[in-house]
Formats: structure tokens, C-alpha cells, sequence
């Protein structure tokens, strides 16, 4: 008994004296760097905009930084019911997203495991024997139980920094879940409005062929008639092939486009899903002035950053307390019997401590150290980066909203002006004015101011989508 008590002693004075030297050294937390960002957007002065960062750069909490909350169905803010019942449909069954899911529920169970490093661990166990010696009826019996808890003390903080790491990760890849998941909304809103734009041009294309068919009609009577030569005649004809090549373009356009959206929805290219005749014509949602700079910690692509970043860190501490002594607890306690009704008459227990000193490799520990500690410095600068590619992305979405209003002014007057002189070219041609090329260069010119009307309302509905994204998605407000 009092050998016993004189091992507890001295397992107690190393515990203790292993909790004075943690004591010492505590698992480093360093902020992350600040980033400086701009006070307001170029393309809106919004004196109230605020500069914080994503996330707070003064806290090094083991937890994702919270974000500005948005709306799980922003997307409706574009008042187009087919649309949001295809992007709907998408996030249920695409497999981009499926796969995401499951990387993210992947990297969760790895991180409960990396958590169980910090519980005890318990082992129990048992068997039995019987025997009968082949010249006699005598039948022996004999069994044993045990049963063991071992406990690593984490007394420099190295299993809570592996279990941050984990975290760190799990929720980096939560946030390349909720990546795909913006990345695919945009997808299929950009797919929508360009088969909307393409039915619209190809319907527009057969107007325009059918307008060029009854002109080369007309070219061929005043030419029966000796009005024109038959140079207007062979000018005519190339002006219908030109558009009817034109016309194919724009089909195979859109049947590409039709795949494109319908493997989206975990079917074959083959299935159509539903797609306007054409671009839609409400009102875009109101782009507000003051837009916080803030609002940037909501990109998924920024949240995963940070997260790899503060993973970055507290990998420093993993390598760094991975050379400290390692203390580990080890109780068990067993009992055996040649009889199974006295098995717990003789009881055996014992208490160890393992010591383990690895910070004898000094040189491989500040190697592995400065290893750890450029890493983060390379995630540091690549953080930097991405968010001022994210605020590059930003100011390009506001400037081109501004423009691409200004630029849909100037062509609507355009094409007010191109109908307006193809009918005064038309009335010069029937009343022998002139031959009928500028007839045709004025079709040509309302075509031309056809298209580029609607690509300017395709390119609006384009960069507001843009803007959602390079804001992580939209809000009450926006």
C-alpha cells in the first residue's frame, strides 16, 4: 500500500509540474492582418459606406466569423416565376452541388474525429475458457474482464489547436459549398437570359428574312420592268443569304445554350427546361447609393479564404506544440477467475503516466515551425489578393450598371433613328431615287441597332446578376 501511495506522489508532481511549465508557454493567438479597403465605391460616392473588413481581424476565436444575413431566395428579386422555379429545381438535383455537400459532410466527420483526441479513451474487453483434459470428466473454467482509459492532457494546447484546424477546414469547405451554390444560381439565370436572347434574335432573324425576301421581290419586278439593273438584283439576293447564314448561327447558338442549362438538372442535354421567347422587360431591382463595403463578407469565396487563413494559423500552433512533452494518463483495471461466479473477487488495477519528449529534435522543430509559419504567410498574401480581386469585381459591376443604363439610353434613340431612315431609304428606292443598295445598308443598320438593343438589356440583366454575386448574393435592400 505504500508503494502505491509513493507512485501517486510521484505521478502527481510530474502532472503538476507539467502544468506549471503550460503555464509558460501558451498556444500563441495572433490577430489576422488587417487589410485596407475603400471608404466608397468609384462608381456610387456613398460618404456613409463603411471600411471594416469581412470579418473582424482582431479575433481569433475557434469559430466561423458570422455574416450579414441573406435571403435563401434572393433571385426572386427579378420577378420572373420560370426562373425561379428552374433555380429551385437546380439546387435540389445538380450534381455540383450534390458533390459539395458531400465534401462538406466529409470534412465535418473529420473533424469529429479530430475531436475525439480530446475525451478519454475507453477500452473493455472480456473472454472466457473452458477445458477438459481427454482422460478425465474434470471441466475447468476460466475468464478475465479489463477494461482501460487512456487520456492525453492537452496541457500546450496542441489536440485544441488540431481540433481548430479541423474546423478551420470544415468550415472552409462549407463555404465552397455555398460558392457553388452563388456560382450555380448565376450559371443558370445567365443560361436563361441567353436562350431568352437567342429565341428573341432568331424570331427577330425570321422577321428581318421574310422583310429581305418581299424587298428582293420588288427588286425583281422593277427589274423585269427596267427600272434597276441587275446588279440590284444580285445585291438583293446576297443580303437574303447573308441573314439566312446568320439565322443558323444563331440556332446552333441556341441549341448549345439548351444543353448547357439541361445538365445542370441531373438529366441529359436531350431535355429541355422551360426558357422564355424572350428577354424579360420589368424593371431591374434598384441598385441602393451607400452600399457598405462590408457587405463583402458574404462572398463564400472570401469566407472560405479566411477560413484557410486561420487554419493557416493555427497550423503554426500545430507544429510548434508538436515538439512539446506529451503526457498521456493511463488507467486500467482487470480481474480473472477460474471461476466465473468469483470473477470480480480479485481485482487488479493500475495507474500509469507516459511521458513522451519529442522537443529533443530542436533543429527538425524550428524547421517544421518556419515551415508552418510561411505557409500562413503565403495564405496572408493570397488572402490580401483575393479580396481586392473581390473589390476589383465589385467596382467593374458598378461602373458597368451605370454604363450599360446610360449606353441602353443612346440605343433606343439608335433605334428610333435606324427605323426611322430605313423608311425614308425605302421610299427613295420605290420612287427611283436611288438603286437599292442604301435601301439595303439601312436594313442592315436597323438590324445591326436591333441587336445591339438587345444585347444591352441582356448585358443589364447580366450585371446585375454580376453584382449579386460579387456581393455574396442580395438582401432586403438589394
Amino acid at each position: 500500500m505504500i508503494h502505491l501511495l509513493t507512485i501517486f506522489r510521484h505521478l502527481l508532481s510530474l502532472v503538476c509540474a507539467a502544468v506549471l511549465l503550460a503555464g509558460c508557454v501558451n498556444a500563441r493567438r495572433q490577430s489576422l492582418p488587417a487589410v485596407k479597403l475603400p471608404a466608397h465605391w468609384s462608381a456610387y460616392n456613398a460618404a456613409g459606406a463603411t471600411t471594416k473588413t469581412p470579418c473582424s481581424a482582431a479575433s481569433d476565436t475557434s469559430e466561423p466569423c458570422a455574416t450579414a444575413p441573406i435571403p435563401t431566395d434572393w433571385w426572386r428579386g427579378f420577378g420572373d416565376p420560370v426562373l425561379d422555379r428552374l433555380i429551385d429545381d437546380a439546387l435540389a438535383v445538380n450534381n455540383d452541388l450534390a458533390a459539395a455537400a458531400i465534401r462538406v459532410y466529409r470534412a465535418q466527420l473529420q473533424a469529429g474525429l479530430v475531436a475525439t483526441n480530446l475525451a478519454p479513451t475507453v477500452t473493455l474487453g472480456g473472454n472466457g475458457r473452458v477445458s477438459r483434459m481427454p482422460d478425465s470428466r474434470q471441466t475447468s473454467h476460466a475468464s478475465n474482464l479489463y477494461g482501460s482509459l487512456s487520456y492525453e492532457l492537452d496541457l500546450w494546447g496542441k489536440l485544441a489547436a488540431q481540433r481548430d484546424v479541423a474546423r478551420w477546414k470544415a468550415a472552409a469547405t462549407q463555404a465552397d459549398h455555398d460558392a457553388v451554390r452563388l456560382s450555380l444560381i448565376g450559371t443558370i439565370a445567365a443560361l436563361y437570359w441567353q436562350i431568352g436572347y437567342l429565341n428573341q434574335q432568331i424570331a427577330l432573324g425570321n422577321a428581318n428574312i421574310a422583310y429581305a425576301q418581299r424587298t428582293l421581290a420588288l427588286v425583281r419586278t422593277r427589274h423585269a420592268a427596267g427600272a434597276v439593273s441587275g446588279l440590284d438584283v444580285a445585291q438583293a439576293e446576297q443580303s437574303l443569304s447573308v441573314q439566312r447564314a446568320a439565322q443558323m448561327q444563331l440556332i446552333q447558338q441556341r441549341t448549345e445554350s439548351r444543353h448547357a442549362l439541361a445538365i445542370l438538372f441531373d438529366r441529359p442535354p436531350q431535355a429541355r427546361a422551360a426558357e422564355p421567347a424572350a428577354l424579360p422587360h420589368r424593371a431591374l431591382p434598384v441598385v441602393p447609393a451607400g452600399l457598405p463595403a462590408d457587405l463583402l463578407g458574404r462572398r463564400p469565396d472570401l469566407r472560405a479564404a479566411e477560413c484557410r487563413l486561420r487554419e493557416s494559423l493555427a497550423n503554426v500552433d500545430v507544429a510548434r506544440t508538436r515538439f512539446y512533452p506529451s503526457f498521456t494518463l493511463t488507467g486500467s483495471v482487470g480481474t480473472s477467475s477460474a471461476s466465473l461466479e468469483r470473477v470480480l473477487s480479485n481485482p487488479v488495477a493500475a495507474l500509469s503516466l507516459e511521458l513522451a519528449l519529442p522537443f529533443i529534435q530542436w533543429n527538425t522543430m524550428q524547421l517544421q515551425i518556419k515551415v508552418s509559419r510561411t505557409q500562413y504567410e503565403e495564405a496572408v498574401v493570397n488572402f490580401r489578393q483575393q479580396l481586392y480581386t473581390a473589390l476589383g469585381e465589385v467596382e467593374n459591376a458598378l461602373s458597368a450598371h451605370v454604363q450599360l443604363e446610360r449606353e441602353g439610353e443612346q440605343r433606343t434613340l439608335s433605334l428610333l433613328q435606324a427605323q426611322r431612315a430605313e423608311a425614308l431609304a425605302r421610299a427613295r428606292f420605290v420612287a427611283g431615287a436611288t438603286s437599292v443598295q442604301p435601301w439595303l445598308d439601312e436594313q442592315q443598320r436597323l438590324r445591326d441597332a436591333q441587336s445591339t438593343f438587345a444585347l444591352n438589356r441582356l448585358n443589364q440583366l447580366n450585371n446585375q446578376m454580376n453584382l449579386y454575386k460579387a456581393l455574396g448574393g442580395g438582401n432586403d435592400s438589394f
